[in-house]
C-alpha cells in the first residue's frame, strides 16, 4: 500500500500538502486556484464507429493521469524582506524528482489523498516578485486518477472452521428431558466484508500469512479469484499487491508464477464501489491461516 504524509498538516479548506510542505490557506502560499482536482481526467475510448450504420460500438473508457494546476501568490506579510526564505522553501519542495510524492488536498470539507510528481513550475520576476509578493503556478502529474481517503482501512479473517454442533453426553446422560445439552460454539466463516465508500474501484493490498496450503482469496461482488498453489509455514507471510500487481513471498521473493489456472490477473482484482464480500480458503482449514484485507476508499 502507498504510503501517506507521515505527518497531515492539512486542517482546513483550501489547503495542499505535498510531501511535507504546506500551502493555501493561513500560510505563505496563497491559492488562487486549482483547476483539475474535482474535474475528469482526459478519457481513451477505445469505441470503434460502425462502418455501415450510425453509431460506434462501445469500447473501454480508460482514464489518463490526472493532472492539477495550482495559482498562488506569495505573501507572507513582510514583504522583500521575507521573500528570500519563502521561496527557497517553495524551490525545495517542488524540485524535479523521479518518485511521486504524496499531495493532499482539502476542498468542501473533503480531504482526499492523490501521489504527483511536479511536472512544471512558473515564478515570472516582474514587478511583483521584486516588491515581494510574486504569483506563480505548480503543475503536478499524478499518473493514477483516483482520490483517496487518507486513512488505511484495515479488516481480517481467518479461515473457516466448522460448527461443533451438539454435545448429547452420552457417557453420563441425566435422566428425562433434563438432559444437560452444549449447543456448541460459533464457526467461523472464513469471510471479511470490507467497504468502498468511494465512487471508484479501488486496489486492495492483500495479506495472507501460514499455516496454509494453496490460499485463495474470492470477491463474491465481481467473481474474482486470486489462488497460489503455495505452502506457507506458521512464518511465512504473502503479500499481494494488486495495484503493482506483484506477489511476493516474505518481503523478497517473487511469487506471481504461482497462481493456479483459476487466478484473475492481480491487477484485475479490484473493490468496486459499495461493499465487496472476500471469502478466504484453502487446501485444508485450520484455527492459523489469516488473511488481512488493507484498501483505502478511492473517487474520480
Amino acid at each position: 500500500m502507498r504510503a501517506a504524509p507521515s505527518e497531515v498538516l492539512v486542517i482546513a479548506d483550501g489547503q495542499i500538502q505535498f510531501g511535507s510542505f504546506l500551502m493555501g490557506e493561513g500560510t505563505p502560499i496563497h491559492g488562487r486556484q486549482l483547476t483539475g482536482w474535482d474535474d475528469l481526467p482526459d478519457i481513451d475510448d477505445a469505441s470503434v464507429t460502425m462502418p455501415a450504420s450510425h453509431g460506434a460500438w462501445p469500447g473501454w473508457l480508460l482514464a489518463g493521469p490526472r493532472v492539477l494546476t495550482f495559482d498562488f501568490l506569495v505573501d507572507d506579510g513582510r514583504g522583500p524582506a521575507g521573500l528570500p526564505e519563502v521561496l527557497d522553501g517553495l524551490r525545495r519542495a517542488t524540485a524535479l524528482r523521479q518518485e511521486e510524492t504524496p499531495l493532499l488536498v482539502q476542498l468542501a470539507g473533503a480531504r482526499r489523498l492523490t501521489w504527483g510528481r511536479i511536472t512544471r513550475r512558473a515564478l515570472p520576476a516582474d514587478r511583483k516578485y521584486t516588491w515581494g509578493n510574486p504569483a506563480g503556478s505548480i503543475e503536478w502529474t499524478c499518473a493514477d486518477p483516483r482520490r483517496y481517503e487518507v486513512d488505511e482501512q484495515v479488516a481480517r479473517t481467518g479461515l473457516p472452521t466448522a460448527e461443533p454442533g451438539l454435545d448429547w453426553h452420552e457417557a453420563d446422560p441425566p435422566p428425562g428431558a433434563e438432559w444437560d445439552l452444549d449447543w456448541g460454539g460459533s464457526a467461523t466463516p472464513g469471510a471479511v466484508t470490507v467497504d468502498n465508500n468511494g465512487d471508484a474501484d479501488t486496489y486492495p493490498v492483500l495479506v495472507v500469512t501460514g499455516p496454509v496450503i494453496r490460499p485463495a482469496i474470492t470477491n463474491q461482488a465481481t467473481g474474482a479469484t486470486l489462488e497460489y498453489d503455495l505452502t506457507l509455514a506458521a512464518t511465512d507471510r504473502l503479500v499481494i499487491d494488486t495495484r503493482a500487481g506483484t506477489v511476493t513471498l516474505n518481503d523478497t521473493a517473487p511469487r506471481l508464477d504461482d497462481a493456479t489456472a483459476r487466478s484473475t490477473p492481480e491487477q484485475a482484482f479490484t473493490l468496486p464501489p459499495a461493499a465487496s464480500l472476500l471469502s478466504f480458503r484453502a487446501e485444508e482449514f485450520n484455527d492459523a491461516g489469516a488473511l488481512t484485507v488493507l484498501w483505502r476508499s478511492a473517487w474520480w
